[in-house]
């Protein structure tokens, strides 16, 4: 409850006072509720944090459902905007209603339309005080996250053909070909409750050889450093990392945006 009450809080700070606190309050509560019974403790995330991110992203639609203008309506008003500030930079005073339209490519009509959306505007998410846009980001990765994500998965692909054939053979049933545990433990002559075994290893083991290229302080330090099974996992490793600048080299250039498919998203998630 107090979780609520600290991001209506929040965003009561910057939006108009004709927002009301009763109405943010119940979308906050009801998002509450909502994240109570579909949260997942075995996750790992804490409830706060997941419970935080239900909340926001209620109130954030709540305000949403308060604008009365359509997102047509923005758009224009902001295309009345730009066309009026480039014509008076360029005219040295402020253009007529025609000069407008024929810059929009437009009737008078229009434009006089465009106005009064403008001027009508209660709450916009992209008034000048207050900007309830703010509230807002672009989730969409920019061209960094774009070459990290390639990076990511160049790692993730060569984590998965370089792991021992058995485990190879688990993983991508279970996550690139969309297997069943039962149709693997069959092929292999096991138990299904040893598939999830594999699956459980073969995931550990690509996740540090993941982490020993791109993020060497989160691989655990091992109980025998010199022992065989260290060995054999410092050798997997390197062989990750191997594959994947085999791969960098054969395609130097990488794309602006990645799009990955729901395979590859699956498995990074996991």
């Amino acid at each position: 409850m107090p979780l609520v009450g600290y991001h209506v809080s929040e965003v009561l700070a910057r939006v108009p006072a004709t927002v009301a606190r009763e109405d943010l309050v119940s979308a906050g509560h009801l998002a509450l509720v909502l994240a109570a019974r579909a949260y997942d403790a075995e996750t790992g995330v804490p409830f706060a944090r997941y419970a935080a991110l239900r909340i926001r992203g209620a109130l954030i639609d709540e305000l949403r459902s308060m604008d009365w203008a359509s997102r047509g309506a923005r758009h224009r008003a902001r295309e009345l905007g730009a066309a009026h500030d480039r014509l008076t930079a360029t005219l040295g005073r402020t253009p007529s209603r025609d000069e407008l339209a024929g810059e929009l490519g437009t009737d008078v009509a229009a434009v006089d339309q465009a106005r009064q959306d403008a001027e009508r505007r209660v709450l916009s998410m992209d008034a000048a005080v207050h900007p309830v846009a703010d509230l807002v980001r672009d989730e969409a990765p920019g061209p960094e996250d774009n070459v990290l994500m390639g990076e990511r998965l160049r790692y993730l692909r060569a984590a998965v053909e370089t792991l021992p054939d058995r485990l190879r053979l688990v993983i991508e049933g279970l996550f690139l070909q969309d297997r069943s545990v039962a149709e693997l433990a069959e092929e292999l002559g096991v138990t299904q409750s040893r598939i999830s075994q594999l699956r459980t290893e073969g995931l550990g083991l690509m996740r540090d050889g993941l982490n020993a290229s791109l993020d060497p302080e989160l691989v655990p330090v091992a109980a025998r450093p010199d022992g065989v099974a260290e060995r054999r996992r410092r050798s997997y490793f390197a062989a990750v990392a191997s594959r994947a600048a085999m791969s960098a080299a054969a395609a130097p250039v990488l794309p602006t945006q990645h799009t990955t498919t729901p395979a590859e998203q699956q498995t990074y998630a996991v």
